[in-house]
């Protein structure tokens, strides 16, 4: 097969996978298996390459909350320094979910730092890790969508459920979880509307991805040679032009349907991982 069709693949389902709720890690894992002999063989040349390929993911979330992030930042810096967080509840409400997602980062950084040889570990890499990484989060989704009141917008949460979304979101450090699906589901068992929990889902998951993402390419970037620019740069503009059909998408999706279609099919995927490995 042609590089470049490898390239579009790559991209195209690094971008949707990285913000529908299904694990980006157990879709380009998958991935890595069918195409990685032929593009990447080296482990850590694929490693570079998605840490490249990310930035095309983290570019489609800073331009569809290009907004959103320059008035956050506005009311952020603009909110009188003094008792900002004594004074929490009367904040501005952009003010107030720059601090929620400021705050509710710190999980994941703080866990990804001290777990960070576990996270790098043969037990992350399994594909029975992730195949029951995939069917827990599903359960959770499942259990979200029975219990859950579905009443709370972003601008009636508070701190403290900034802080459990943020732990939430640093189980994404287990691959299968999914950032996405652990957030938004997270968000939904705290009383947030479906497309409102992916909305701080995604404005939470932008320090994380672009950290991660920036650390991870100048980690690897000596290990990219000149000859794979062309593919690398493809597959980045097609991350970015999936990832932005996925996060239109999913909050357009969810401001009327449930998340049952995903519960599903991460059931499906997790059992069929399972079955390939017995």
């Amino acid at each position: 097969m042609n590089e470049i069709i490898y390239a579009i693949i790559i991209g195209v389902v690094q971008g949707l996978t990285e913000f529908l709720p299904v694990s980006s890690t157990a879709h380009m894992t998958i991935v890595a298996k069918l195409l990685g002999s032929e593009v990447f063989a080296d482990p850590r040349l694929w490693t570079a390459a998605m840490a490249t390929i990310q930035l095309g993911t983290l570019a489609s979330l800073l331009f569809y909350f290009r907004k959103d992030i320059l008035d956050i930042s506005k009311d952020f810096f603009l909110e009188k320094t003094s008792f900002r967080i004594v004074n929490f509840e009367i904040m501005k409400t952009n003010a107030k979910l720059g601090w929620m997602i400021l705050i509710g980062s710190l999980p994941i950084f703080i866990l990804g730092y001290l777990l960070k040889d576990i996270i790098e570990g043969d037990f992350t890499k399994s594909l029975w890790t992730i195949s029951l990484a995939l069917i827990l989060i599903a359960i959770a989704m499942l259990l979200a969508e029975r219990f859950a009141k579905f009443t709370k917008t972003t601008t009636s949460m508070t701190l403290a459920d900034a802080v459990l979304i943020g732990f939430a979101q640093a189980l994404a450090l287990i691959p299968g979880v999914s950032r996405s699906g652990a957030t938004i589901t997270a968000g939904m068992m705290l009383g947030l509307k479906r497309d409102e929990a992916a909305r701080f889902s995604f404005l939470l998951s932008i320090p994380a991805v672009f950290v991660s993402g920036v650390y991870e390419f100048v980690a690897n970037l000596q290990l990219i040679s000149g000859q794979r620019i062309a593919f690398l740069i493809i597959a980045s503009v097609f991350a970015f032009l999936s990832g932005l059909f996925a996060i239109s998408f999913l909050l357009r999706y969810l401001k009327t349907k449930s998340t049952l279609i995903f519960v599903v099919y991460r059931f499906i995927l997790g059992a069929t991982i399972i079955l390939s490995i017995l």
